[in-house]
C-alpha cells in the first residue's frame, strides 16, 4: 500500500512540509496496527517541479520528473494533500499541479487535505478553498481537515487534529475487518468498509465474494477513533 504526500511548500524546512511529513506519520501509526498491511510513503515537493509544471502548461507535455510524480498520485492508494495559504486561498503552485492531474485521476480516492497559515483567521481554508476543489476532483475527501497557524505548534490541539486525520485516511485506505452475519469464520471480510473498484471509486461487492454493502451509518461509526 502507497500513501503519496503532496507538499506545495516553498522553503527549506518549511511548516508545510512538517505537517505534511506529521500526517504521514500519523496515518503510518494507524496501518501499523492492521493486519496484512504492508504500507510505505512517497512525497512529492512541488517546488522542485516548479519549472515542470510551467513548462507542461506551455508544452503540453510533461517533462519526466513530472510526469513521474502525476502517475504516482495516480496509482497512490491514498494521497495526503498539504498547502501554504496565499492570498486567503491555496497556493498558485499547488493549484497548478492538480491542474495537470487526469480528470478521472483522483475518482473516489481517500485524500486527506492540510494547509498552514501564519494565523487562525485562515483556518476554513480547507472548507472554502480546498475541498470544493477535491470534491470536483471527485476524490473521496476525508472529514477531518487540518489547519496550522503559526502559534498552533506544539500545542495538544493540533496533534489531536493530526492523529484524528491519520485515522481515517487510514481507515478508509485500509478499513478494519466488519463482522458480516453468516460468513464462514475464515471469510476475510477486509476492505467491505469501503470497497473500491479499478477506477477508485467506492462500489459494491458480491455477497458471494464474501462481502456485503456495509450501512451507511457502520461506516460512520468505523471513522470513530479509540
Amino acid at each position: 500500500m502507497r500513501i503519496v504526500v503532496v507538499s506545495a511548500g516553498l522553503s527549506s524546512p518549511s511548516s508545510t512540509r512538517l505537517l505534511a511529513d506529521r500526517l504521514a506519520a500519523a496515518t503510518l501509526e494507524h496501518l501499523e496496527h492492521l493486519e496484512h498491511v504492508d504500507a510505505e510513503t512517497e512525497v512529492i515537493e512541488l517546488r522542485e517541479l516548479a519549472t515542470e509544471i510551467a513548462q507542461h502548461f506551455v508544452t503540453g507535455f510533461p517533462p519526466a520528473r513530472l510526469a513521474a510524480a502525476l502517475d504516482a498520485v495516480a496509482a497512490a492508494d491514498g494521497l495526503i494533500a498539504v498547502t501554504p495559504v496565499f492570498a486567503g486561498s491555496y497556493s498558485g503552485l499547488f493549484k497548478s499541479f492538480f491542474d495537470l492531474i487526469d480528470k478521472d485521476s483522483l475518482t473516489g480516492k481517500p485524500v486527506l487535505l492540510g494547509a498552514t497559515g501564519g494565523t487562525a483567521r485562515h483556518s476554513l481554508v480547507t472548507e472554502h478553498a480546498l475541498r470544493p476543489l477535491f470534491t470536483y476532483l471527485r476524490a473521496l475527501v476525508l472529514p477531518t481537515a487540518v489547519y496550522a497557524a503559526s502559534e498552533d505548534w506544539g500545542e495538544e490541539g493540533l496533534a489531536q487534529r493530526i492523529a484524528r486525520a491519520g485515522a481515517e485516511l487510514a481507515r478508509f485506505t485500509a478499513p478494519a475487518a466488519v463482522p458480516i452475519p453468516g460468513a464462514a469464520p475464515d471469510v476475510d471480510t477486509a476492505a467491505a468498509i469501503a470497497p473500491r473498484s479499478v477506477t477508485g471509486a467506492i462500489t459494491s461487492v458480491d455477497p458471494a465474494d464474501g462481502f456485503v454493502t456495509v450501512p451507511f451509518e457502520q461506516r460512520l461509526a468505523a471513522l470513530r477513533v479509540p
